[in-house]
């Protein structure tokens, strides 16, 4: 039998809710993701993340199981983590990863803690500021510093989990007001990192229970983003973004934040930032991980090193003839030699001799 156009028409109109159906259950068969899909880490840059996990284990064995391969996925250097309560499944589940170890101080009011690849970090050392009483108000939980050399580089971690909750009004005159308590801890961790580490890589992250992307004057974090030349939050264009990429979708609100100074931004650094959407790698999605694992995403940085070669001549010493070659250069207007495009612009000009001179002056 021989069907003509218009009785194929008919049979598509007729059909055509369960074709659309079906169109689109294979559509979304050749695009799903498998938790086995997850990344982010790899072997030439440092990847952090933090990550709220709710009071750990949220699901007892199930949770521990979950977060084991998630993390094994993940490949990160560091997880700073907050809301660890159980401490005994928490060395549990670092015995199951044999690439990683853990620190933390205690399970105090669901702790904070770091897991790290020991093979890529070394630790020089992890310690609490602001411990006395007198900031417990602005710190329910005493800021966790990790001090750790990768690739030869230097950083500083600052791991925190601010006080919760509050009504979005910002009450300078209450020191109990959640958003006051809030904006006093990080104007103090701001001045800890002025102080103590003014020429350090700093990354402070974790939970800070606030929007970043919160108009004036109720922004707790006004007086960072206002120093923009030593601050930036990485995570801000996600704060400005969709609702979708957010770390808590509950509430829907981006309270996960990624602080870096001027050492990472304004030097030799690719940088990637991006929430980390485990729920949509889950056949339950967001169910299955908000029963299970967490209530928050983690919030992740990548961070690569594009160290500059200042030995412009190759002779395996820096010094005024890499000065004199790189002169010749910019004289010549020649933009072909690879290696003296210091900075990396695409262009061969006067500031990667600014910062070739630099570089010799301070060595």
């Amino acid at each position: 039998m021989i069907l003509t156009m218009g009785i194929v028409c008919a049979i598509i109109q007729r059909n055509s809710s369960r074709i659309t159906y079906s169109i689109l259950l294979l559509v979304g068969t050749l695009f799903s993701q498998d938790l086995e899909d997850l990344s982010f880490g790899d072997d030439v840059s440092l990847d952090i993340a933090t990550w709220n996990i709710e009071w750990f284990p949220k699901n007892d064995q199930t949770t521990v199981d979950y977060v084991s391969d998630i993390i094994t996925l993940l490949d990160l250097d560091i997880l700073a983590i907050q809301e660890v309560d159980d401490t005994v499944m928490f060395d549990q589940m670092l015995d199951d990863l044999p690439l990683y170890s853990g620190y933390y101080e205690s399970s105090w009011f669901a702790g904070l803690a770091y897991i790290y690849n020991t093979e890529s970090i070394e630790i020089n050392d992890i310690y609490e500021i602001y411990t006395t009483s007198s900031y417990w108000n602005a710190f329910p939980r005493s800021p966790m510093v990790m001090d750790i050399n990768f690739m030869g580089e230097n950083y500083f971690i600052i791991n925190n989990h601010f006080k919760c909750c509050g009504d979005g009004m910002f009450d300078t005159d209450d020191t109990s007001d959640e958003e006051n308590r809030r904006y006093t801890a990080i104007n103090l961790l701001k001045e800890y990192i002025d102080v103590n580490l003014p020429e350090s890589n700093v990354i402070v992250l974790g939970d800070l229970n606030d929007d970043i992307a919160e108009a004036p004057p109720h922004n707790v974090f006004q007086n960072i983003l206002n120093d923009s030349t030593n601050y930036r939050f990485a995570d801000l264009e996600i704060a400005m973004g969709n609702s979708s990429e957010w770390s808590f979708p509950n509430w829907p609100s981006h309270l996960d934040h990624i602080l870096i100074t001027d050492e990472l931004f304004n030097g030799f650094n690719g940088l990637e930032v991006q929430t980390i959407k485990i729920d949509e790698y889950l056949d339950g999605g967001w169910s299955e991980y908000d029963q299970n694992i967490s209530d928050h995403r983690p919030v992740a940085i990548k961070i690569v090193n594009l160290v500059p070669s200042y030995d412009i001549n190759g002779d395996g010493t820096i010094n005024d003839s890499d000065l004199v070659m790189l002169t010749a250069f910019v004289i010549n207007d020649d933009e072909s030699i690879d290696v003296a495009d210091i900075n990396q612009d695409s262009l061969v000009d006067i500031f990667d001799l600014l910062l070739l001179s630099d570089f010799l002056q301070n060595n």
